[in-house]
This record gives structure tokens, C-alpha cells and sequence, in this order.
């Protein structure tokens, strides 16, 4: 397509005055960027589905794009997720992790979307009338099930401030926090005596209208963002 527009554009400059091509080519990239990008991102299908799609229909975690572009060039096939709020972004961590455990509070949606999981995740469903009673119950199973850390933690539900201090214990030393919507639920603050790095990606989400954002927050030795750590060179088209 990239390739199509440059000589098509060739074209027009050898017809047409510079001022004429030029205002031409200003039209055709203002109109036609952000086309692109909503169809290569994604956000055109998804809009129409009310879901987190890839261009080809494919499950995308509900965080920003700018997000989304560092996250699909890692490799997380050795890692293991742990993460509060299920839905798309758990199908999409099955199917680049190595396990993952999901936390969801509404009993409606964890019906309806249990059965759409990959064998490798184990979503669970807990109670959440307020954050005692939701930490109590996540507190439980994780102790039932023997992990003490992980590789990468989401909070992207339930009582996000209030997880905070819970995540942070179980962070691999290596590992990385990713906050959604982190403009909001006071997660700065929550993080301000972790001693954590962070990274805010502002921008677009899969089927949204206004740009929100989505942060990492991790210590210096992170693999996220270690140049040692194998890179898929891919990535988000």
C-alpha cells in the first residue's frame, strides 16, 4: 500500500506545478492516516464488534496502541501473568504467555467470557462488594495455588488502588505492573513509596473515541525493557 501511494505520488509531481502536488499530498495524508490507522491498528473493527480486534479479528488487550506496540515486540512465551480485570487482554496474554491467572469481579462477565479462554489460562471469579472482601478472596486462591511472584502483573479492574501494595509484593524483581485507564484511580499515588520506574503511553484504545492511558511501572532491571531480552521484530502492523 506504502509502496503504491510513493509512485502514484511520483506520478502527480511530474504532472502537476509543486503547489498544486503538494496540496494534493497534503489532502491525501490528512484524510488518509488516520484511515490507516484505525484499520492497521484495529480500532475500525474493533468499533463495530465493541471489542479489543486486531485488523484480522484477533483478541487485543484494551490498553492504549502506543502500549500495545512495545508489548507485542517482547517475548513473554516463559512468562507468567497474573491479572485483575479478564476479558480480551486475557485471551491475548494466553496466547503469548506461559499461564495466566485472571481475577474478575462480575459474575456475568466471568460467565461470559470463561468459556472463550485458551487452556493455559484460569480465570476466577471473586467477590468484590468492597476491597476487603475482594483482596481476602484473591489472597486465597493465590496462596492455594503456591506462586509467590510473577512476571507481569495488570491491574485492570476490581479495587485498583487498593491492589497496589498486593501486586508489588508479588512482582518478579524483573517484572513489570501494567495500570490501564492510569489517568485515573490515583495509581501515582498508590506507587509513589514502591521505589518504581513508570512509563505512560497516552493514546487510543481499540473502538474508543477519546485518548486515555496506559503505564508501566517496574524497577531499573525490568526485561521489558532490557536489550538483552529477545525482541520480536514483527510486531503490531
Amino acid at each position: 500500500m506504502q509502496t503504491l501511494l510513493h509512485r502514484t505520488f511520483r506520478q502527480v509531481k511530474r504532472i502537476l506545478p509543486e503547489t498544486v502536488s503538494n496540496l494534493v499530498r497534503n489532502t491525501i495524508t490528512a484524510f488518509l492516516t488516520p484511515v490507516m490507522f484505525s484499520y492497521h491498528s484495529g480500532h475500525f473493527r474493533s468499533s463495530f464488534h465493541m471489542k479489543a480486534l486486531d485488523k484480522s479479528g484477533n483478541a487485543l488487550p484494551w490498553y492504549t496502541f502506543p502500549c500495545i506496540d512495545i508489548l507485542v515486540r517482547r517475548d513473554f512465551r516463559d512468562k507468567h501473568i497474573l491479572e485483575f480485570g479478564g476479558g480480551q487482554s486475557s485471551i491475548w496474554w494466553g496466547n503469548h504467555a506461559a499461564d495466566v491467572v485472571s481475577f474478575e469481579g462480575n459474575k456475568e462477565w466471568f460467565d461470559y467470557i470463561k468459556k472463550q479462554m485458551p487452556a493455559n489460562v484460569e480465570l476466577h471469579y471473586v467477590h468484590d462488594q468492597n476491597a476487603a472482601i475482594c483482596l481476602k478472596d484473591v489472597q486465597s486462591i493465590l496462596v492455594e495455588k503456591g506462586r509467590k511472584t510473577f512476571d507481569v502483573i495488570i491491574i485492570d479492574g476490581l479495587w485498583r488502588y487498593e491492589l497496589i501494595p498486593l501486586c508489588v509484593s508479588l512482582l518478579s524483581e524483573d517484572g513489570v505492573i501494567i495500570c490501564d485507564n492510569s489517568e485515573g484511580y490515583e495509581f501515582r499515588q498508590g506507587f509513589d513509596t514502591s521505589g518504581m520506574q513508570r512509563v505512560d503511553y497516552y493514546g487510543y484504545a481499540s473502538g474508543a473515541i477519546m485518548r486515555t492511558c496506559t503505564s508501566l511501572f517496574f524497577r531499573t532491571n525490568t526485561f521489558v525493557f532490557d536489550n538483552k531480552h529477545r525482541l520480536i521484530t514483527n510486531g503490531f502492523n
